[in-house]
């Protein structure tokens, strides 16, 4: 019988402590945010291996590990990051968990993930120009872009928020859109941790696929929708389907491959099994008003490899033509929880 490791006990145990005490300590997150714009230090760690036991190793199912960051820094507000958005193979864009934007510059050696330059961070705006974390709108944990407009899922309060972060920066305000009546029944700290925007000529090029975390539905799946940001009425053209929900994973995450595919992000973590990550695959071809969905599991890794709450990812091509996936962690501002910036080449 194999045992787990001192570490993954302790880890897997104080998550669950933590996820006990979510709410009284998200509570406390609204105050933790930058009141403006500000460059910040952040000391990167290189991740040489992504598997403890077996540093030679580079394939891990469909993906190939392209190296991997652990940041620290003694800014207050770093940390908590929930979704990742990139405009680029060389830039990162991302939203926290306690209501900041992050951004920052990737810096590569012979194609491997080695550093992060310039990095700043700043406060999530509202409509009237104050950090929409005073009013309680703190928890973004997904990001999606579509032209100049980037879109942002809050937990708790089930908004999605409409910045020009393309024109404005930091600058920009949040403008809500209109949402489906559904997110009224939304699990309060279960809900928007997916948003993907599929391209134009892609299937449903233009809207937004929105995955729950923990919404599920009467057979116990994922709620998910395709909406139109635009809509004067949030209940007007809504596509509604589910998400096979197995093995206890929960939704962190989404994102778009050039093939017009969907790729989801997802956690596990249980006192007896600890910590875990995985990565499905379905084409967005396949969502239809009503239908059950699952996919294929590209990745799946355990507290056996360099992972933590594993909750953003981003896919990108590099200059030699390979599509890239990134995922980051969510450390929850803990001392015993990391953050991760991880890459991987998609080579099946």
């Amino acid at each position: 019988m194999r045992y787990p490791s001192r570490r993954a006990v302790v880890v897997s145990t104080m998550l669950i402590v933590i996820a006990a005490a979510v709410g009284t300590f998200a509570v406390a997150q609204n105050l933790r945010f930058p009141p403006a714009p500000e460059r910040i230090t952040v000391r990167a760690l290189p991740i040489a291996s992504f598997d403890n036991r077996d540093p030679t190793r580079v394939r891990f199912g469909a993906l190939e590990f392209r190296g991997g960051l652990e940041l620290t820094s003694s800014f207050s507000a770093f940390g908590g990051i929930s979704g990742l958005l990139m405009p680029d193979h060389s830039h990162l864009v991302a939203i926290t968990d306690n209501g900041s934007w992050l951004k920052a510059r990737l810096v590569y050696d012979g194609g491997r993930l080695t550093d992060l330059a310039d990095v700043e961070m700043a406060p999530l705006l509202g409509a009237d120009g104050r950090p929409l974390a005073t009013g309680r709108a703190y928890d973004a944990e997904s990001i999606a872009r579509i032209g100049d407009d980037v879109y942002v899922g809050i937990e708790r309060v089930q908004r999605i928020v409409r910045f020009a972060y393309g024109k404005q920066g930091f600058a920009a305000r949040g403008q809500d859109i209109r949402v489906p009546s559904d997110f009224k029944s939304f699990v309060k700290n279960a809900s928007l941790e997916c948003l993907a925007a599929p391209a134009a000529g892609q299937p449903h090029g233009g809207k937004l696929v929105v995955m729950t975390e923990r919404s599920l539905d009467a057979a116990g799946n994922h709620r998910a929708f395709v909406l139109d940001p635009s809509a004067k009425n949030g209940d007007a053209g809504v596509l509604r389907f589910s998400l096979a929900r197995s093995d206890d994973f929960d939704v962190t995450d989404c994102a778009v491959l050039p093939t017009g595919d969907l790729l989801v992000l997802e956690r596990h973590f249980s006192r007896a099994r600890g910590v875990a990550m995985r990565i499905r695959r379905l084409p967005l071809a396949a969502i239809k008003d009503g239908v059950l969905l699952d996919g294929k599991i590209l990745i799946q890794a355990d507290l056996g490899y360099q992972i933590d709450n594993m909750e953003g990812i981003a896919v990108t091509r590099n200059e030699a033509g390979e599509t890239i996936i990134t995922i980051a962690s969510d450390d929850n501002f803990s001392p015993i929880q990391r953050n991760l910036v991880l890459q991987f080449a998609l080579v099946e």
